[in-house]
């Protein structure tokens, strides 16, 4: 591609960028959230049309007007938001749209099971075809959807994210897909946040901001350092923001707290500490969450919040006892991508604000340019759709719907997931400024680096109990992993 340029109503989305992708090789694009990168894959795939610029595949000048198109010249794309038919089979997904027929417009469902097959054993993965897709892990759906892209011939494979709700040992498998593609002659553009990620799997790497092309550069003599300033136009600084102090009385503790996947949980959290909850995917660490929260039933045990019983645990209990939750999903669970930021910021507390019943537009939007200003979110206006923000500051956005409910107890389940590095550190520095004034978080990560970096204590869990507390010196990658895959009585 070459001097490709993409124009959106007010927006140069695309300025003259550049990319090269060669047979058997992982091409990294780099980028913060709103660098283009996803606008520029669109246009490889047909989803958008180039408005200048050249592209050629495969030997030939080419300008795909639809997906249609660039599927049938072997172009695959996985996008980090999961497109399965959750009550379909692991088959009837990998060939949705295209299903194999005999005559008379009859799906051939002994074909579409053998040909689902050859390509999972392709792929070295042990699932059955017939599986509904619900009922696999979002790891294994993950790599169902790499089996539905290759069920189109793939020469070019897209992957956009592929990583962010994978625990280490699924990214090892996902490599190693990855490395079998490359061999077979597979191109691929890897899309990633993970900054650790990119030596390991790419081969270049292409950093784009602003809509521009930065600069390409070998992914194994490339410095993290130097990436990242020519992402952000500056050299980050300190990633991990913290300020350790000591910190006061427990404002948050479960006892004997058992229920879906986790029993016999006992963690407390401080005013002006950061606690995280770690543990392989399935340990139960976001089940605790939402139990406390008030989502999920409670089996036993109890909640307690500023020293006081939660003795029916419901959202809306929690809420009024001062408590806040940032789900690891914000763009389902979190907000409202298609209604403003002062809709958003407002939503949780609107019977504290309006007592009378009655929403004022002018108050709305004084609430919300405050907490735009208090948390430097990145917007024309109070107006602007969620939807229409970074990642970044779509986070934001919800820190600050909790904020306005006036709670001092947050936990924040993956708070930095599809977060570009220099949004990242905006997020720590944030945690960091909110437990200094007071504030208690509990924090469940899949981020080993996360957890080290701004950690006042640890929780590690395996299996639905928690099997070690480590305080922040005590804090390695080795140490945590003794709990996480030893249990209880892990040793040093």
């Amino acid at each position: 591609m070459t001097d490709i340029t993409k124009r959106f109503p007010g927006t140069l989305a695309l300025d003259h960028v550049r990319l090269t992708c060669e047979k058997g090789k992982v091409h990294v694009l780099l980028g913060e959230n709103g660098a283009g990168k996803s606008t520029l894959v669109k246009v490889v795939c047909g989803l958008y049309s180039l408005d200048e610029g050249t592209e050629w595949y495969d030997g030939k000048e080419v300008n795909f007007s639809n997906v249609k198109e660039s599927m049938a010249a072997g172009i695959g794309m996985i996008h980090q938001e999961l497109s399965l038919l959750p009550e379909r089979t692991v088959a009837q997904n990998i060939f949705a749209g295209h299903e194999p027929m005999k005559r008379k417009g009859i799906i051939d469902i002994k074909k579409m099971i053998s040909d689902s097959q050859a390509i999972l054993d392709r792929l070295g993965l042990d699932y059955d075809p017939n599986a509904l897709v619900k009922k696999l892990s979002i790891a294994q759906q993950q790599m169902v959807e790499v089996a539905k892209a290759l069920s189109h011939d793939v020469k070019l494979l897209i992957m956009d994210e592929p990583t962010s709700s994978l625990t280490s040992k699924e990214i090892r498998t996902l490599f190693g897909i990855v490395r079998r593609l490359t061999a077979e002659g597979v191109a691929i553009i890897y899309i990633s946040h993970r900054m650790e990620e990119i030596q390991e799997i790419g081969d270049c790497v292409t950093v784009m901001r602003d809509g521009q092309y930065i600069d390409t550069v070998d992914a194994k003599t490339a410095t993290m350092d130097d990436l990242i300033a020519m992402m952000v136009g500056r050299k980050l600084g300190k990633m991990y923001e913290r300020n350790f102090q000591k910190p006061e009385d427990i404002i948050f503790e479960t006892r004997n707290l058992a229920g879906l996947r986790f029993k016999n949980v006992n963690i407390s959290v401080r005013s002006g500490e950061i606690v995280s909850l770690y543990g392989l995917v399935g340990a139960g660490r976001s089940e605790i969450a939402m139990a406390a929260f008030g989502y999920d039933p409670i089996d036993e045990g109890t909640v307690l919040l500023f020293g006081k019983e939660i003795k029916h645990p419901t959202p809306y209990n929690c809420v009024k006892a001062g408590m806040g939750f940032l789900p690891e999903d914000r763009k389902t669970q979190g907000l409202h991508l298609a209604m403003p930021i002062a809709d958003n910021v407002v939503e949780a507390s609107l019977g504290k604000i309006f007592k009378r019943g009655f929403l004022n537009s002018k108050r709305e939007n004084e609430i919300a340019e405050k907490y735009i200003n208090d948390l430097k979110i990145a917007t024309p206006g109070a107006e602007k759709l969620v939807g229409e923000l970074s990642g970044g500051n779509q986070q934001k956005v919800v820190i600050a719907k909790w904020l306005a409910t006036g709670c001092k107890f947050l936990i924040f389940d993956e708070p930095t997931r599809g977060i570009d590095v220099g949004a990242k550190s905006e997020i720590y520095k944030l945690m960091d400024t909110l437990v200094g004034q007071g504030y208690g978080i509990l924090m469940i990560s899949s981020d080993l680096q996360e957890v080290i970096g701004v950690s006042d204590r640890c929780y590690v869990m395996k299996d639905g109990l928690i099997t070690g507390e480590l305080e922040h010196q005590e804090l390695t990658q080795e140490r945590i992993m003794q709990f996480a895959f030893g249990g209880k009585g892990a040793t040093e």
